[in-house]
């Protein structure tokens, strides 16, 4: 549909209830002859079925025109959706447009959720089916964004509706699979409706193709149904989240300049990262995952939303302290509290990890480690498969894949390992020279990899070792910087820990990154130091 979805329009309409003046009211001066009526649209005033009188258009598309009409049996606005079908057409395309129409009526109708639009009726008139649709007073998502971009809250907030239309229509059996701006209505009272379900597919019943044609809007199509491959509920949620990309950026991702284009862009380019950070960041990084099974559910999606949406947290409200003088009995207890706090300083500088964690980190038990990993709660974990040689890991990543935080375990004497002990990483405590010189670890980094190695780090007073490396991937058609963070300990036992956290080396998500790193690396402990 056009910028305003079909079944809707500015917010300030008039109701369809008309005031008439009583039959004794005086009569009205005539209106001057100078001021002539303003011209009707063609169409408007026609009666539909005996009972819609269609008002004025509201907008067009590939399937049709919707108006604003009324229905004069109930005596209540409604937005009637006429078939649009061109006149080359032939017989069998023309009942395809059809028999889309029909299919839109039954796919909406079967659905119940305020973020639905209502399907009042299907009138046939001449062999054409006309939908009657409530009449949602506001304007498309597409035409707001021509005005500007959402905040993240709203953006969210939105992203929400449109995800409980989506799950109500998915345990239908139906997709929706044409989710974009212009199919979004922003109506009254902060309602959201998803409109439009022109091209929706019913589960059981026969694919409508057109032979050449691309059915759906090119830059909002999931790349498996660009390759012709049987679309899910995934599908539906990759469309929201290039939706949600454009709310907060302000144009699409994958829009090129034709179709073609456009379709080769959502096969294989990488969107730039989005300006919004935090939960909404990794709802559209996730859903915009080019593998169908990597993206995150419905569930997952609506518990990273709502994240989003919840406002943050208040700070906490101090009250200024009375001024007052101390006494000689306030000195001397002065004095002892300088004995606790000289105590409880030397406690936290001994554990530094006894600390809180900050809101949305969890602590991970690792048993099979023998340690314990501080990382986001939102971040999925991934651990050795049955038939893997080395189980001696465990990785957490949020769901974009930019940000991840690996920790790893070379057992003493575990020759089936990657002998980390022989090598420069063994010798990598303070006092070791090459270490403090370059840093040097067998990472088998790409061509240009600059460290920069920490040689004061330490474990519960025992030495240790960290290094930053910085380094460009050798991906010839789509280099990009990346950044890692390696914290190593060995234990008393001779066992080795690594903790890598790896993130992009520029952008956006290069602080969020760096402070994943600076936490995870602050929280790790091991059960046996």
């Amino acid at each position: 549909m056009s910028s305003d979805g079909g079944v809707g329009r500015a917010a300030d309409d008039t109701t369809s209830f008309v005031l008439r003046p009583p039959d004794e009211a005086p009569e009205r001066p005539p209106v001057p002859a100078q001021a002539p009526e303003p011209p009707r649209e063609p169409g408007a005033g026609r009666l539909i079925a005996g009972r819609y009188r269609l008002l004025g258009k509201l907008g067009h598309g590939g399937m049709g025109t919707v108006w604003r009409a009324r229905d004069e049996t109930v005596e209540r606005e409604v937005a009637v959706k006429e078939p649009r079908v061109p006149e080359h057409l032939s017989e069998r395309e023309r009942a395809t447009v059809f028999e889309r129409m029909r299919r839109e009526a039954r796919a909406a109708a079967r659905l119940d959720h305020p973020s639905v639009v209502d399907v009042h009726d299907v009138a046939v008139v001449d062999g054409r089916p006309w939908i009657v649709m409530e009449l949602v007073h506001g304007r498309s998502l597409g035409s707001a964004l021509q005005e500007g971009t959402l905040d993240a809250r709203e953006a969210a907030r939105i992203g929400l509706d449109v995800l409980g239309a989506l799950e109500t229509a998915h345990a239908a059996g139906v997709l929706h699979r044409d989710v974009k701006p212009d199919n979004v209505m922003l109506g009254r009272h902060d309602r959201v409706v998803l409109t439009d379900f022109g091209i929706a597919q019913i589960e059981g019943e026969t694919q409508l193709t057109d032979t050449g044609g691309f059915v759906g809007s090119p830059e909002y199509t999931a790349p498996e149904r660009v390759l012709g491959r049987r679309p899910g509920p995934a599908s539906d949620l990759w469309s929201l989240g290039v939706v949600l990309y454009t709310a907060t950026e302000g144009v699409s991702p994958f829009r090129r300049s034709n179709t073609p284009a456009t379709l080769q862009s959502v096969l294989h380019a990488t969107p730039a990262p989005p300006a919004a950070r935090g939960p909404l960041a990794e709802v559209i990084d996730g859903l915009l995952r080019k593998d169908p099974a990597a993206r995150p559910t419905a569930p997952q999606v609506r518990a990273l939303l709502e994240a989003a949406v919840r406002p943050p947290a208040p700070p906490p409200r101090t009250m200024a302290a009375p001024r007052w003088r101390p006494g000689r009995k306030t000195w001397l207890a002065a004095g002892a509290a300088v004995v606790v706090a000289a105590t409880v300083g030397w406690l936290v500088l001994a554990d530094p990890f006894a600390g809180p964690l900050p809101d949305g980190w969890t602590d991970r038990q690792t048993p099979a480690l023998g340690a314990t990993l501080a990382v986001p709660e939102s971040y999925q974990v991934k651990v050795p498969e049955k038939d893997d040689t080395d189980k001696d890991w465990v990785s957490y990543s949020d769901w974009s894949g930019a940000v991840s935080v690996v920790l790893s375990l070379d057992r003493k004497g575990d020759d089936s390992l990657s002998g980390i002990q022989s090598n420069a990483a063994a010798q990598m405590y303070a006092d070791d020279e090459k270490f403090k010189k370059d840093g040097a670890y067998q990472l088998d980094m790409p061509g240009g990899a600059r460290t920069k190695p920490d040689g004061s780090a330490t474990y519960q007073g025992r030495k240790a070792a960290r290094n930053t490396v910085s380094y460009t991937t050798d991906d010839t058609q789509n280099p990009l910087p990346r950044e890692l963070q390696l914290f190593y300990y060995r234990t008393a036992s001779g066992d080795m820990y690594k903790l890598v956290v790896g993130y992009p080396g520029k952008g956006d998500f290069t602080a969020r990154g760096r402070e994943v790193a600076r936490q995870a690396i602050a929280g790790v402990r091991f059960d046996k130091p």
